[in-house]
């Protein structure tokens, strides 16, 4: 009874107060380090030095209607920013707060640090920041992250670890341009990719819960397999007759009325294709039918608790297959979504480790819908990082900046890893008796 009570709200595991424990201190500090690099480097540097100013354009077309750029004084704003920063680290540090305020105050450090950034790379540009865009192109790298993490947040909820993201990807991306190829259909593709991610998820539940295999290893060596047989395929198939295996259609975008409209975010936001809002509308859905519903209740019983969920009647194993298939419907959209959804063909390995990011944004998402999909969309700024600043001129090698996404992740799973608890069962076949 205990065990079923407390799984019926929404999984709150924060204790009223986290003390001043060594990771709480050693983090904070951290963070009040690199704040203050960034009130040196970014508010203090010749860059936004001298009345440099950094322009903020507010238009995604600049020839088109719409409010005008917005002037910023350069050295304010950042050593603004950067003294927020360092605030941020400090009363995480030092004060006495709970882990959902830790948490927040994450969110500003990372805000407040990432947007002195952006001011000192784009001050005394003429060409400066163009705010649409980065929002467009950080919601469209976001897509297959969010998909990515729901996947395996159904899985992980489960009790079953999946690695195997990243091959799920590879093999939902095939099987979709493949068959939309030979059909001329996306929607055909569609179903096909979405098949192919739930294949690759059918051999993960079938060899974790029936071989007992273990799950880790069992994902990394299914992401080799993805790689194998679609590398292998696309040397016979695509890459000798590319016009029949390898000319996918793509779906169109479909522009909402009224929203599309809306002054900067419209057009990037509300003008995408019907894989775009579908992996945006993704997160309400899961969070509403994993913390809402009797579904819901059972799986996470599943996750924490397997052998007391058995006790009351749940078929713990038959519950996880299902699951893990379901999700690999998901993350098969993820690699549905890098090829007709951004009007591309297959080539190999072209998931370039997006799922393992997914996989990063779960945990720092703290195996939430609604965390991955902040996490995501982090993850998915610092992807398109390159991107938004080639223009500007900033003495950043381009090398460093396409590790970018990768030195984020690293950072902000370290940072804010230690706040996070997988599903006490993740990992652990059920073995009934």
């Amino acid at each position: 009874m205990t065990t079923a009570s407390t799984l019926t709200g929404s999984d709150k595991t924060d204790a009223p107060l986290v003390k001043n424990d060594r990771s709480k201190l050693v983090g904070g500090i951290a963070q009040a380090v690199v704040g203050v690099y960034a009130l040196w480097q970014f508010g203090l540097a010749a860059r936004t030095g001298h009345g440099a100013h950094t322009l903020f354009n507010l238009k995604l077309d600049p020839t088109s209607s719409g409010p005008g750029p917005i002037s910023a004084p350069a050295e304010p704003v950042a050593i603004a920013l950067a003294v927020i920063a360092i605030a941020c680290g400090l009363v995480r540090a030092f004060a006495p707060i709970s882990a959902k305020v830790q948490r927040w105050l994450a969110v500003g450090y990372f805000t407040s640090f990432v947007l002195a950034f952006l001011v000192w790379a784009a001050a005394g540009s003429s060409i400066g920041l163009n705010v649409p865009s980065i929002i467009q192109q950080t919601s469209i790298a976001a897509v297959p992250l969010i998909l990515g993490s729901l996947s395996a947040l159904l899985c992980e909820r489960s009790g079953v670890v999946n690695i195997a993201v990243e091959g799920q990807f590879l093999f939902g991306a095939f099987a979709a341009v493949l068959t939309s190829s030979m059909t001329h259909s996306v929607w055909a593709g569609l179903v096909a990719g979405c098949l192919g991610g739930a294949l690759m998820c059918a051999l993960l539940a079938v060899f974790a819960n029936r071989y007992l295999i273990e799950q880790v290893v069992l994902g990394v060596v299914l992401n080799l397999l993805a790689s194998g047989i679609t590398g292998f395929l696309y040397d016979r198939l695509m890459s000798t007759d590319g016009a029949t295996y390898n000319t996918p259609p793509s779906f169109s975008a479909i522009a909402i009325p009224g929203l599309s409209k809306i002054p900067v975010i419209g057009e990037a936001l509300f003008d995408q294709n019907i894989l775009f809002y579908a992996a945006y509308l993704l997160v309400p859905v899961v969070w509403f039918l994993l913390f809402r519903t009797r579904w819901g209740l059972r799986t996470r019983a599943v996750g924490e608790h397997p052998a007391a969920a058995d006790t009351v009647g749940i078929k713990v194993v038959g519950l996880r297959y299902r699951n893990v298939i379901t999700a690999g419907l998901l993350s098969g959209l993820g690699g549905v979504w890098l090829t007709l959804g951004l009007s591309t063909a297959f080539v190999k390995d072209m998931s370039n480790g997006q799922g393992y990011i997914a996989i990063a944004a779960l945990i720092v998402g703290r195996w939430s819908p609604i965390g991955s999909l902040g996490a995501a969309v982090l993850f998915g700024f610092a992807t398109e990082l390159n991107l938004a600043l080639s223009s500007l001129g900033t003495p950043i090698p381009s090398a460093f900046l396409q590790m970018a996404p990768y030195l984020v992740t690293i950072f902000v799973v370290a940072a804010l890893g230690g706040l996070a608890r997988p599903p006490a069962a993740s990992g652990k076949p059920y073995i009934k008796g």
